[in-house]
């Protein structure tokens, strides 16, 4: 039996599955195995899949199409090993990733969930020269309401006794657990971490060095945010009903906070009209952010100022020279 599982949820990634699937299989650490989830792809995903064929280690649930979270559940059920870690097929990890996390979990049995900080990858896989550098410690849940120190899905290990404790299963369902909500197709993420973190003992702990390349898609950033505000809003309805006393207490902020990073997304679109907006409803919501976090809020305004003012080209100016001097 393997000690850790990778899963790769795969969803019509034929163009990058292979590198993620080469990176993964040069891992430092050994004891593992890789279960691909294809979820219904219409590509060619399955036939790079058939050129993995026979590679030790390596096995593939194929299924009809659940999105990320129903792929993440059935992977979640075919693995066998003891830390459960996601790779989503578009994103990469370095060599040394497996290895340190199981090193940390093995090392504080009061850690439930391993994370790292990732470095951004643009579609061809070049360096943004942007990275996601969370907070590693002192984690709680009104943190993880608030900043999501995982940062994105293709972060964390996590011990396959954390996700016996969410386990449950829906009505509509008559022979598969759920860990992660199929209901939703964004904010997966979030909803699951912060219902581990309300309903189990498990703590939250990251390790230092970005060892995930997160793939960042370009273009359509902006048109995306009224679903992920909308999918946001209906995680906080969902858990509410589970703890209402700390949703009562931290929505504002929280969204306060979801609002800026919608923000940066829409700047990132060169969106100025939706930027704008988003950042006055975040401090519509809450000042939160600008007094926990005042560097990155004071640049995400400036950032919407020079788009307001110069346009994107002069936000591409600013943002390069930035790139320089750090």
């Amino acid at each position: 039996m393997p000690l850790a599982s990778i899963i790769v949820p795969a969803f019509n990634v034929a163009k990058t599955l292979s590198a993620t699937l080469d990176a993964l299989l040069g891992q430092t650490f050994t004891d593992y195995e890789i279960i691909v989830v294809n979820d219904g792809s219409t590509d060619a995903t399955a036939a790079v899949l058939q050129e993995y064929e026979g590679i030790a280690g390596i096995r593939v649930v194929t299924q009809r199409n659940r999105g990320l979270a129903g792929a993440r559940n059935s992977g979640i059920a075919a693995a066998r090993g003891l830390y459960i870690g996601f790779c989503d097929a578009d994103d990469l990890w370095l060599p040394e990733k497996l290895e340190r996390h199981v090193a940390h979990l093995q090392s504080a049995p009061h850690v439930g969930v391993s994370y790292s900080g990732s470095a951004l990858i643009d579609d061809n896989g070049a360096p943004l020269g942007m990275s996601q550098t969370p907070q590693l410690t002192n984690i709680t849940a009104a943190h993880i309401f608030k900043r999501n120190p995982i940062g994105n899905g293709s972060a964390p290990v996590i011990r396959r006794a954390v996700f016996t404790a969410i386990a449950y299963r829906p009505a509509s369902e008559k022979t598969r657990d759920w860990y992660f909500d199929e209901t939703f197709r964004q904010s997966e993420d979030i909803e699951c971490w912060l219902r581990i973190a309300l309903t189990t003992k498990w703590q939250f702990e990251g390790i230092e060095g970005n060892l995930t390349h997160y793939r960042i898609n370009a273009g359509g950033l902006s048109a995306a945010t009224d679903l992920q505000l909308a999918a946001w809003e209906r995680m906080v309805a969902n858990l509410s009903r589970i703890a209402p006393t700390f949703f009562d207490r931290y929505a504002r902020p929280a969204r306060a906070y979801q609002l800026r990073y919608l923000a940066r997304r829409a700047i990132s679109d060169k969106d100025t009209g939706r930027a704008c907006d988003l950042l006055a409803q975040s401090l519509a919501q809450s000042w939160t952010p600008l007094w926990e976090e005042p560097r990155k809020s004071a640049t995400t305004f400036a950032a919407a100022l020079v788009l307001r003012i110069g346009g994107p080209l002069a936000l591409d100016v600013v943002m390069n020279r930035a790139g320089a001097k750090a």
